[in-house]
C-alpha cells in the first residue's frame, strides 16, 4: 500500500521471466491513466549457471567462453583499477589515517580487495555519490585521509559537493577517478569524458592522469600526500604491461616530463594518449619531422615552465587527450600559452567532439575519433604542413 498512498497504482509483483504473463500485463498497464508502478522480480543470469554463480562479474563482463563462462584472452597487464587499489592497500598499511569510501561500487572499482584486508576502514554509503563526498570531507576535517574510488560519470552527480564541501575548504580528499575517457560498451551515459573540464576550474583542486599503470601508483601516493583536494584519473581496462616499481613515490607537484626532444612539432599529451603520441612521433621522425613529446602528468597545476620552454623551440604544438576537447586539458594549455604571450605558436587540440559519444568498444571509438597513434600522426603532420606552407608564403 506504500505506493498507493503516494498516488501510484501498484501492479505486481510479477515473475519477470514469465513472458506469457509479463507482456500482456505491460500492454494493459499502458492503457491505464495516471502514474503506475509495475513491480517485476527477476534473477540475474537465470538459466545460465556461470552468470548465476557470479552475477557481479557478469554485470559488465569482458568476452567469455559460452560453455565455461571463463574470460577469453589474456591482458597485457593488470587493470588500472587493481593497480590503484593495490597501491591504496600498500599505503594504508603504512598510514592508519587512510580510509576508503565507495558509493555501492565496491566490486566495480576493485575495493573488495581493500575490504578483505581493512574491513573496518571501508565505508559503503550506497548509491549516494553526493553523500560519499560530503562524508569524506567530514572525515578529513578529523585528520583522516579519505579516498573515494569512483567512476568518472558517477562523480558528476556530486559536482556541487566537490566544490562546496571539499574544494572550498581545501580539504585533503583523494578522488581515484575510474573509467576516465571512453568506456567500452556501457553506453553514452558511462563515458568519462567531462572530468578534466568539470574539475579543473575548481580552486585548490589538483588533477593528474598517468601514462601507464606504473605512473598510476605514484600518482595515488602523490594525491594522498599533497594535503589538498586531489584527483587521479585513469581508464577502464588493462594497463600496458610495464614493470611496476616496488615502492610508489611522490611526484613533484605540477611537473611533467619531456619524453622526446624535437624542433618541428610538440605533442603535449595526457594519460593514455601519451604512448600513442610516442608512436606517432617515431613515425613522423622517419619522415624527417622532428617531434618533441611531453607527458603533461598534471592537468592542474600545469607545468608552465616545461610547456613554455618546449613551445618556444618548435614551429607548432598539438595537445592530445581522451576527453572533451571543449574546456578540457587542451583548453588549459591554450590558456597557459595565452598567459605566457606565446600566441604566435600555432596550436591545435585533439580530443572528443562537442556531442555525446555513442556506445561502442574502446578501440572502435578511438579509431572513429582519431585518438590512435595513426590519428595523432595525421593531425600532427597536417598541422606542421599548414605551418610550413604559411612560412613559405610569408
Amino acid at each position: 500500500m506504500l505506493f498507493e498512498e503516494l498516488g501510484f497504482r501498484y501492479v505486481g509483483p510479477l515473475d519477470g521471466h514469465e513472458f506469457d504473463y509479463l507482456l500482456p500485463t505491460l500492454e494493459n498497464v499502458l492503457k491505464l491513466e495516471g502514474p503506475t508502478l509495475l513491480h517485476v522480480l527477476t534473477k540475474k543470469g537465470l538459466g545460465y549457471k556461470p552468470a548465476m554463480n557470479d552475477p557481479v562479474w557478469f554485470h559488465a563482463s569482458s568476452p567469455f567462453d559460452l560453455d565455461t563462462g571463463k574470460p577469453k584472452g589474456k591482458s597485457a597487464g593488470p587493470s588500472y583499477s587493481s593497480v590503484a587499489v593495490n597501491t591504496l592497500i600498500q599505503l594504508a598499511q603504512e598510514d592508519p589515517r587512510i580510509v576508503a569510501i565507495t558509493a555501492a561500487m565496491c566490486e566495480g572499482t576493485g575495493l573488495n580487495a581493500f575490504e578483505k584486508i581493512f574491513p573496518d576502514r571501508l565505508y559503503d554509503v550506497g548509491i549516494a555519490e553526493q553523500h560519499a563526498v560530503t562524508f569524506a570531507a567530514g572525515m578529513s576535517t578529523q585528520g583522516m585521509r579519505p579516498v573515494i574510488p569512483i567512476y568518472s560519470t558517477f562523480l558528476q552527480r556530486a559536482y556541487d559537493q566537490v566544490i562546496h564541501d571539499v574544494a572550498t575548504q581545501n580539504l585533503p580528499v583523494t578522488f581515484c577517478i575510474d573509467r576516465g575517457g571512453l568506456v567500452a560498451q556501457d553506453g553514452t551515459t558511462h563515458h568519462g569524458v567531462f572530468d578534466f573540464a568539470y574539475l579543473r576550474h575548481m580552486p585548490n583542486m589538483v588533477i593528474m592522469a598517468p601514462k601507464d599503470e606504473n605512473e598510476l601508483q605514484h600518482m595515488v601516493k602523490s594525491c594522498i600526500s599533497c594535503d589538498k583536494p586531489a584527483a587521479v584519473r585513469y581508464p577502464r581496462g588493462s594497463g600496458l604491461g610495464v614493470k611496476l616499481d616496488q615502492v610508489p613515490e611522490v611526484l613533484p607537484l605540477g611537473k611533467g616530463e619531456l619524453l622526446r626532444q624535437g624542433t618541428d612539432v610538440a605533442i603535449v599529451a595526457i594519460g593514455v594518449t601519451v604512448h600513442l603520441a610516442m608512436t606517432a612521433a617515431e613515425r613522423l621522425e622517419q619522415e624527417g619531422i622532428s617531434v618533441a613529446v611531453m607527458n603533461a602528468r598534471f592537468v592542474k597545476p600545469l607545468d608552465g615552465d616545461l610547456i613554455g620552454t618546449v613551445a618556444k623551440q618548435v614551429k607548432c604544438l598539438l595537445t592530445v587527450e581522451e576527453g572533451s576537447a571543449m574546456g578540457g586539458f587542451g583548453s588549459a594549455v591554450l590558456e597557459l600559452l595565452s598567459e605566457e604571450g606565446l600566441t604566435n605558436v600555432p596550436a591545435k587540440c585533439m580530443g572528443l567532439p562537442d556531442w555525446f559519444i555513442e556506445q561502442g568498444p574502446q578501440d572502435l571509438l578511438r579509431e572513429k575519433y582519431g585518438l590512435t597513434g595513426d590519428g595523432i600522426y595525421q593531425q600532427a603532420k597536417q598541422l606542421f604542413a599548414r605551418v610550413s606552407v604559411g612560412s613559405v608564403l610569408t
